[in-house]
């Protein structure tokens, strides 16, 4: 103890500071070459994330806290350099607010690490994905406030203050309420819909009268990729007041219609087997569930609905378009007469004319 004491003694802060800094740089040098090193086994997922995402703040984090160790011990020997201390613990104090910040990526990172989107029905996947993504925004900016405040009480002068802050501000606290109110609406509307799931990640929707895809689910908003790659910014509070249609709420398939006006005289029979012929030969289809119907009579038309399920809504989208081609193909091909025509009577004869 007494070498340590001799060695604050004799030397200069700026020295101490040089020092300590470069021997907490040596040690986080290590530490990452380890978890680099470490990090080249495939099977370490955890480690690969480490890499990725806590390299760079170690190279801060480690020299920080033998800096501000140094600067607590020199100061209590020297209190005029007192200030020194203050500024190496304001920048610890950043350090550890951005390496929780990272941990918490990490975390992340492993956990969506675990889940699989490529399983035809990824439905559980996107639920843990959306509630990963919204608890780990909140868990940040609780980091950033925990880290805010623990730097603004480890000073005396700033402590009293924002006591004497919040004792005086009862008006305006209420005020700032009212102001804010709007956005803490829209707040506790994402935790609602980050455990009660109302859409998720990826889930296919009917809003404005447009189809899209959640793309991004905020704190505040919720963006919507739109099948011609517009985008729709929507508040959270939308998906929780107003009615719209979600496609993939439970499960990812769905089930796709097509519809075809025919003459009276097509052959239902000879069309349903090519359906079921057209489907066995595209992997879009699941093999779950087809049918072809007459449902509807419309003067002298007939309305015939083929319906087909698929893994997801493209699939559908898809299937859909191909049993359209491939069915009206046929029909024009093998049974001409069974497309749509009028009737023109007279006293004389009956006179049909293909539209």
């Amino acid at each position: 103890m007494n070498y340590i004491e001799a060695f604050f003694y004799k030397n200069e802060p700026w020295l101490i500071v040089l020092i300590a800094g470069v021997v907490g740089f040596i040690i986080s040098a290590l530490l990452i070459n380890i978890i680099k090193i470490a990090a080249l086994k495939r099977q370490w997922n955890a480690v690969k994330a480490i890499r990725e995402n806590l390299t760079s703040v170690l190279y801060f984090f480690v020299p920080m806290v033998f800096i501000t160790a140094s600067t607590r011990a020199y100061s209590a020997i020297y209190p005029e350099y007192g200030w020194l201390f203050a500024i190496s613990k304001v920048s610890l104090i950043a350090a550890t607010t951005w390496l929780m910040v990272r941990v918490v990526i990490i975390i992340e990172r492993i956990l969506v690490d675990q889940l699989d989107f490529n399983t035809p029905d990824n439905n559980h996947a996107r639920r843990m994905f959306t509630k990963i993504k919204f608890v780990k925004r909140m868990v940040i900016i609780l980091i950033v406030i925990v880290g805010v405040s623990v730097l603004l009480l480890s000073f005396e002068g700033v402590r009293q203050y924002g006591v004497g802050l919040l004792t005086s501000a009862g008006i305006f606290s209420v005020i700032i309420g009212f102001a804010a109110q709007k956005s803490l609406a829209n707040l506790m509307a994402g935790i609602q819909i980050a455990f009660t799931q109302p859409i998720k990640i990826d889930d296919v929707v009917i809003v404005e009268g447009e189809w899209g895809r959640i793309e991004e689910i905020n704190l505040t908003y919720v963006v919507v990729n739109i099948w011609d790659l517009r985008r729709i910014v929507l508040p959270i509070t939308y998906f929780i007041e107003t009615p719209f249609q979600n496609w993939t709420r439970n499960d990812s398939a769905l089930i796709g219609t097509a519809f075809f006006q025919l003459n009276y005289h097509a052959p239902i029979p000879k069309l349903r087997e090519k359906l079921k012929e057209i489907l066995d030969t595209t992997p879009l289809w699941n093999g779950k569930l087809w049918a072809l119907q007459i449902t509807d009579t419309q003067g002298q038309l007939m309305v015939v609905r083929a319906i087909m399920s698929a893994r997801n809504s493209s699939e559908t989208f898809d299937l859909r378009c191909l049993v359209r081609e491939k069915m009206i193909e046929f029909i024009a091909k093998e049974y001409p007469e069974a497309l749509p025509s009028t009737r023109i009577e007279d006293s004389q004869r009956q006179v049909r004319i293909p539209e």
